[in-house]
C-alpha cells in the first residue's frame, strides 16, 4: 500500500550527512592521495553517493529492506482486500437482514477495519524504527572508518560532496573516496567472515 514506507530515499538521506571535524596530533603518512593543506588543517572528502552506490553493507541492507517491504505490503494488500470483500457481502446482503444482525454485523466490521489500521500503523512504525536503526549503523560504520583513517592519514576533517553538501568544489587529490569505500567493504567482508565461523562454532 502506499502508505507503507519501504523506499530507502530517508536512509541515504539521514546516513550520508557526514560533516565532522577530529582532531588528531599525528604526523601525516606519505601516501596517495596527498591532501592539501589549509594551514595546519588538513582535510579531504568523500563523494557519498558514490560511497552508497559502493559500499556491500550498504546493497545489502536495501536488497533485505526492500525484500521485507513488499512482503509486508503484499500482507496488507491482503487484509485489506479481504476486509473489502466482507464489506461487499454486507452490503449485498443488508437487505435480507434485521436491524439487530446488520448492526451486529457492522460493530464486527468497524472493529476489524480499526485492527486493520493499527496493523497497518504498527508495521509502518516497525519499517521507520528499523530504518532508524539503520541509519545509525551506517553512520556509525562510516564515521568509525573515517575516524581511525583520520588518525592514519593526519586528517583533522573530512567533509562530504554531494548536491546538497557546502562543499561546491573539491579536487581529487583530497577525494578519499575510493580509499573508503575499499576500507569499508573490507571492513564489512572481515564481520561477515567471523560471524560466519561464530555460526559455524555453534553448530
Amino acid at each position: 500500500m502506499k502508505n507503507v514506507p519501504i523506499a530507502l530515499s530517508g536512509i541515504s538521506l539521514v546516513a550520508v550527512a557526514i560533516l565532522f571535524y577530529l582532531h588528531f596530533s599525528t604526523s601525516p603518512k606519505t601516501s596517495q592521495p596527498t591532501f592539501v593543506a589549509a594551514g595546519d588543517l588538513k582535510i579531504a572528502y568523500i563523494n557519498s553517493d558514490s560511497v552508497l552506490k559502493h559500499y556491500d553493507y550498504y546493497k545489502e541492507v536495501r536488497v533485505r529492506f526492500e525484500a521485507k517491504g513488499k512482503k509486508l505490503d503484499q500482507d496488507l494488500q491482503n487484509r485489506a482486500q479481504s476486509l473489502q470483500s466482507e464489506i461487499g457481502a454486507y452490503q449485498r446482503n443488508i437487505s435480507t437482514m434485521t436491524i439487530g444482525q446488520a448492526k451486529a454485523v457492522e460493530e464486527d466490521l468497524g472493529k476489524k477495519q480499526q485492527n486493520f489500521r493499527l496493523y497497518q500503523q504498527s508495521i509502518e512504525q516497525d519499517l521507520a524504527n528499523e530504518q532508524a536503526k539503520v541509519n545509525a549503523e551506517l553512520y556509525g560504520n562510516i564515521t568509525t572508518f573515517l575516524k581511525k583513517y583520520g588518525a592514519e592519514k593526519g586528517l583533522q576533517a573530512v567533509l562530504k560532496f554531494d548536491t546538497s553538501s557546502d562543499l561546491l568544489y573539491g579536487s581529487a587529490g583530497i577525494d578519499i573516496t575510493e580509499d573508503v569505500v575499499k576500507g569499508l567493504n573490507e571492513a564489512f567482508q572481515l564481520s561477515q567472515t567471523v560471524k560466519k565461523d561464530s555460526v559455524d562454532a555453534k553448530k
